[in-house]
């Protein structure tokens, strides 16, 4: 373990013992990195956030004793600083859709690449949305509607505000870099969500790659 101070911190979230223990020595061998702990489920998991206040929780999602997406709703009531990337082999609808929509920063399954897991915890802690390539797709189709504007462009400041979006930049540091109002960034996330026939943050972004108005 490194004793590094910049070092990003993480929290182990799985209820296979011989999963947490490849993920820590993944992890505690690179550069980087401090794993703080692990927690076997959910509820633990919570626990632990509290106690160690990682950067960076990667959470599971089907555990015996509490779900990942029940602790990361948990999380994100308590206003929890850590950001939570989910770290599963499910890529379904049922599981991917209520991971983001309770507050996941990003979604990985377990067959990444090392170096792939690397650069997704680095981006997750700075607030980066995360999304392996399936899950992209899926989350794409998912929230698409018969309804969804075909393919209505977005104004160049509505361009800019889902660029900082998909930074993970909140509604106050936008309104901060681009000298207008939280009220303003408001107005253009409505609208950007209704031409991209979205509801949320990580859906416009997702849609926002799919349709290259990001990258």
């Amino acid at each position: 373990m490194t004793s590094d101070s910049s070092a990003i911190t993480l929290l182990i979230v799985d209820d296979h013992p011989v999963v947490r223990d490849g993920v820590r020595g993944m992890f505690e061998s690179a550069p980087g990195f401090t794993v703080l702990g692990e927690a076997a489920n959910g509820v633990e998991a919570v626990a632990r956030v509290a106690e160690l206040d990682p950067d960076v929780v990667l959470m599971d999602l089907r555990m015996p004793g509490g779900g990942g997406v029940d602790a990361i709703g948990e999380l994100a009531r308590r206003g929890a600083r850590a950001r939570v990337l989910v770290l599963t082999t499910y890529d379904t609808d049922s599981d991917t859709l209520p991971a983001i929509e309770a507050g996941a920063t990003g979604y990985l399954l377990k067959d990444a690449p090392r170096e792939e897991l690397f650069a997704a915890v680095r981006a997750a802690a700075e607030g980066r949305t995360v999304l392996s390539p399936a899950v992209a797709s899926r989350l794409v189709t998912a929230v698409r509607t018969p309804a969804a504007p075909a393919d209505e462009t977005l104004s160049g400041r509505e361009r800019e505000v889902l660029v900082l979006v998909a930074r993970g930049t909140s509604n106050k540091e936008i309104a901060r870099e681009l000298f207008i109002s939280e009220a303003t960034v408001k107005t253009h996330l409505t609208h950007i969500y209704g031409k991209l026939g979205v509801k949320d943050r990580a859906a416009a972004v997702a849609v926002g790659y799919d349709r290259k108005i990001l990258g």
